[in-house]
């Protein structure tokens, strides 16, 4: 059985979007798709089945946090992650990369990987924050459970992500934050280079024992810089990798140039995900350059704290504007939430501090978002794309 197949079924005129078919060990994805993120083995505040009930084909878990808790030897024992968590579907593990990231120049600020014009472009170089070290061999990690250190490479990247057991890996990499200068963020791609030919080499040592196909995704760096994502692009795109990441760090307003220039270079028979990105806006602007898949904890984050996403733009449930209102709380949404549960109830949970609100709202928000990509699949298919965003826009206020 091969790792991976992926087939392109119709293409956007003028553009790079297309809606294609991803065939993989556990079933087939159909692209463009967003992937639910399952950080521990578990979509926050969900069962499996009400995860594959919203629609959802595929998820991906965190290597880092399955590391620490309960570690990649005991979910290996149990199986690999389908059977411990119960996920029949296709499963996607990121390489711990991100956590350079989270843990490193962003841990304890309020820093994302999404920058705004406004924000200054404030070096963080060197050595990153408290908890993670970068070394030309891996990255040092100190586990914010326990403090322990735990020092990952490209090759064990590897070895925990084989032991894992996912459909589809990625390559280790060093994301940077949006403030980095352009010396760092250059530095920071070269050594993404480097251990992605480490990850790729490991990884084919790994398949020859490994009884389970796995494809491995090569990660795509740069930052905002457009000659760095290009050399990126470029240099990942030739090493023979199943499919690319696009990672790392954009500014909002040109986040659209960066993955053009991305997916105008990768090698189009190959599968592309977008890493980390799930706003509806920044959706279509995926798809219609060339994006077949992507992740975010955005839609059960917001969902747990009371943001739910609607066909007018996002409301906070809380607000006491919606406790006497008993209309659904969307009614151009098909999910079960909105079928069975008035505003008015979804505010009483959320105010009340009861456990019900997050899961209701996860469940909406996850409908929502994976259901909205499904709707561009089927608008490339049908040929309306352009009318399907200027409609969907039109209303949407971010």
């Amino acid at each position: 059985m091969t790792a991976l197949k992926f087939s392109i079924e119709k293409e956007l005129k003028g553009k790079l979007g297309r809606a294609g078919i991803l065939e993989t060990p556990h079933g087939n994805i159909e692209t463009p798709a967003f992937v639910s993120v399952g950080t521990k083995a578990a979509v926050k505040a969900l069962t499996v089945e009400q995860v594959k009930s919203l629609g959802a084909e595929v998820v991906l878990a965190n290597t880092y946090h399955l590391l620490l808790e309960p570690s990649e030897k005991r979910v290996k024992s149990f199986g690999g992650l389908h059977k411990f968590m119960n996920w029949q579907g296709p499963i996607m593990t990121d390489s711990g990369g991100f956590q350079v990231f989270s843990l490193g120049s962003a841990f304890g600020k309020q820093i994302s990987k999404i920058a705004r014009s406004e924000e200054k472009n404030i070096p963080d170089e060197g050595v990153v924050g408290n908890l993670a070290k970068v070394s030309e061999d891996g990255v040092t990690f100190k586990s914010h459970l326990d403090g322990a250190l735990h020092h990952i490479t490209p090759e064990r990247s590897m070895e925990i992500q084989h032991d894992l057991g996912a459909d589809i890996i990625f390559a280790f990499d060093e994301c940077t934050s949006p403030n980095e200068s352009f010396e760092y963020q250059e530095e920071a791609m070269e050594r993404t280079h480097r251990w992605a030919k480490r990850s790729l080499e490991h990884h084919n040592k790994l398949k020859s024992k490994d009884p389970n196909p796995i494809a491995l995704f090569g990660i795509v760096q740069g930052g905002r810089e457009e000659m760095l994502r290009k050399r990126s692009a470029e240099f990942i795109g030739n090493l023979g990798f199943d499919g690319f990441g696009i990672g790392g760090s954009f500014n909002k307003e040109d986040m659209d140039k960066a993955v053009k220039w991305v997916n105008e270079i990768l090698p189009k028979n190959k599968p592309r995900h977008l890493l980390g990105i799930g706003e509806p806006e920044d959706l279509f602007m995926g798809v219609e350059n060339g994006v077949d898949l992507f992740d975010c904890v955005a839609p059960t984050r917001n969902g747990r704290g009371g943001t739910l996403y609607t066909a007018k733009g996002k409301i906070n449930i809380r607000n006491a504007e919606f406790r006497d209102d008993n209309r659904p709380l969307d009614p151009e949404c098909a999910c079960e939430v909105c079928k069975n549960y008035s505003r008015g109830y979804l505010c009483h949970l959320y105010r009340a501090h009861e456990i019900l609100g997050g899961t209701l709202g996860s469940m909406h928000n996850l409908y929502f978002i994976i259901n909205l990509v499904k709707k561009m699949r089927q608008a490339i298919l049908g040929g309306n794309f352009e009318k399907f965003k200027k409609d969907f826009l039109s209303k949407y206020e971010k």
